[in-house]
């Protein structure tokens, strides 16, 4: 679960009846897509999971910003940040590495006094340094996508046969997002422990961790099947 934009994931299919649905999705109608649970609570969330979660990326801007709000996430709920997100694109220059490497105290001041973002002091700056170590990352592989997509298992490592609730509700970390973990943190990112990285690997599609028989499960398949694993871009 959840600790942008792709492309629209195709229309899901409706469900006949509610209460046949397994657990861990809700359809609030018969004529309402089935659903993983976790999305319930507004509009919004419903969005994010209908078109984004799960869905693979490789824009260099969506994986950083990813990377930085999963970060923001630690010790609050991801609906308090998907809610803030638009505040934290116009605080976070809209989270373009090049320019937030430039910030400096006066705009962690200023982002401290902003209230329509999470202000603390320790996850701001380590945003600003985790740009910098991004521009790093970028001049050896090319791309934050092709260095991120490295990482991404195998389709059956550790996997469970079936994504029921229960083994949805397992998968906190994975070997995967432990050396992704460990990678980033020996070049120096910060929050950025195994299950923030898991997190981001089920946000960016690196797996796919929709419960079977949520609508949106076999349009996440769909876009991965078709998916271009990024290689290294010439260096800026």
């Amino acid at each position: 679960m959840p600790h942008d934009p792709t492309p629209p994931a195709a229309e899901p299919v409706p469900v006949a009846s509610a209460s046949a649905l397994p657990d861990g999705l809700f359809a609030d109608a018969p004529d309402e897509p089935a659903r993983c649970f976790w999305c319930r609570a507004t509009p919004l969330y419903r969005h994010y999971h209908d078109h984004e979660w799960g869905f693979p990326v490789s824009d260099d801007r969506r994986l950083f910003e990813k990377l930085c709000l999963e970060g923001f996430q630690a010790g609050l709920s991801w609906i308090t940040i998907l809610n803030k997100r638009e505040a934290f694109r116009a605080a976070f220059a809209n989270f373009e590495a090049e320019r937030m490497a430039d910030f400096g105290e006066a705009d962690v001041a200023r982002m401290l006094a902003d209230p329509g973002i999470v202000r603390h002091r320790g996850k701001i700056e380590s945003a600003l340094r985790n740009a910098r170590r991004v521009l790093e990352l970028r001049r050896e592989f090319g791309s934050l996508a092709h260095y991120v997509w490295r990482f991404a298992p195998a389709a059956a490592e550790g996997r469970p046969e079936r994504l029921t609730l229960a083994a949805v509700k397992s998968l906190t970390t994975a070997p995967a997002a432990i050396a992704l973990s460990k990678d980033l943190k020996k070049r120096g990112f910060g929050f950025v422990g195994p299950t923030t990285m898991y997190a981001f690997m089920q946000a960016m599609g690196l797996v796919n961790d929709h419960i079977e028989g949520c609508a949106t499960r076999a349009a996440a398949d769909a876009a991965r099947a078709v998916f271009k694993v990024p290689g290294p871009l010439p260096s800026q």
